[in-house]
């Protein structure tokens, strides 16, 4: 392909050993139809993902050539990725579309080294697409409980240094001012980039509820100190949980996407610099977020065999869909800000 071999994350026989091991989306379907065939398709069983040529396929059509494209009784407990340059109306068996050799690459190089969390991403994505909000927030903890246990976060963990833990003051973790009837609410960890700290989400459910409770406030506007809005989870507090049943029950106790749910008519965004993680899972459960020309946004967790934990597999879904949400969840892809505007992410650049 003319790319230097020290730049190649594949070799050429490799690509083109991996781009025959795609099937017709017939081909597929016609294969989940046998449950021998269908459990075979597994990441425990050496196949972390499919590949399904979407070639033929022709969005739009409910004749005969696209009969059965919807979703199958059986599913493959691996990431289907399809292969082409549809952007809408997929079929629905596909999770997630690589359109070029690179992102395809990206992928499967995230796929494979990340197999389980990248399973249950994708199976939480199917689930979610169809469940109540409250529904998929219930099935995003366990899931996410589930995989602080995996051998694939534990070995992340234990690759990293541990830092000293400062001592901080709580007390000023998160700003509150009010003018009128207008309540804004600053997150307030400028030093640790507005990391999501427990502390910090103990902050923000407390101004929320007050939010929630005080009729007199008609709005409220979420903002950053420093150079972003939040760089995501603290990951100083990574792994602290060991009892992954109990920091399920802590979650669904204290769930600042459930009342951001509930208040999204009235909680307004504003968003600059990194977005990351729950940095863009807690903002999309509002109804207006404004962003500056220079946030970006990402999905990290599952390079740490993790999914996204603060409501992203439920908020960032319903805005830009389940292809898009598993392509920026698996490829851990920067997306700027005039691209997450197309895609309905953000709703205003200013």
């Amino acid at each position: 392909c003319g790319q230097p071999k020290d730049r190649c994350q594949f070799s050429c026989q490799e690509y083109t050993q991996l781009m025959q091991t795609a099937v017709a989306l017939s081909e597929l379907l016609a294969r989940l139809n046998s449950a021998s065939e269908a459990e075979g398709m597994s990441a425990v069983l050496d196949q972390p993902y499919l590949l399904v040529d979407l070639k033929d396929w022709q969005p739009g059509e409910s004749g005969a050539k696209n009969s059965g494209a919807g979703k199958p009784a059986l599913q493959p407990n691996c990431p289907v990725i399809g292969l082409g340059d549809c952007v809408a109306d997929l079929p629905a068996i596909v999770d997630v579309m690589a359109d070029s050799d690179a992102t395809l690459r990206v992928l499967t190089e995230a796929i494979d080294s990340a197999p389980v969390a990248a399973t249950i991403l994708v199976q939480l994505l199917r689930h979610n697409e169809q469940a109540s909000v409250r529904d998929a927030l219930f099935a995003e903890s366990l899931a996410y409980s589930s995989l602080q246990s995996g051998a694939t976060f534990r070995a992340w963990l234990d690759s990293r240094k541990p830092s000293a833990a400062a001592r901080e003051d709580e007390s000023s973790l998160l700003l509150l001012d009010r003018q009128q009837d207008l309540l804004t609410i600053t997150l307030n960890r400028p030093h640790k980039r507005n990391a999501y700290s427990a502390a910090l989400r103990d902050a923000l459910c407390e101004a929320l509820t007050l939010v929630s409770e005080d009729t007199t406030i008609k709005r409220a506007i979420v903002q950053g100190a420093g150079v972003c809005f939040s760089a995501g989870g603290d990951l100083d507090e990574f792994g602290e949980a060991r009892d992954g049943a109990y920091a399920h029950l802590v979650r669904m106790t204290r769930s600042a996407a459930a009342l951001l749910h509930r208040l999204r008519d009235r909680v307004e965004f504003r968003l600059h610099g990194a977005c990351v993680g729950a940095g863009i899972e807690l903002p999309a459960f509002s109804n207006r977020i404004v962003a500056a020309p220079d946030s970006f946004f990402q999905l990290p967790e599952v390079a740490f065999g993790l999914i996204p934990g603060a409501g992203g597999t439920v908020s960032v879904l319903h805005r830009i869909g389940r292809h898009r949400t598993a392509f920026m969840a698996l490829s851990n892809h920067r997306v700027d800000a005039q691209t997450a505007l197309d895609w309905g992410l953000i709703d205003a650049i200013e």
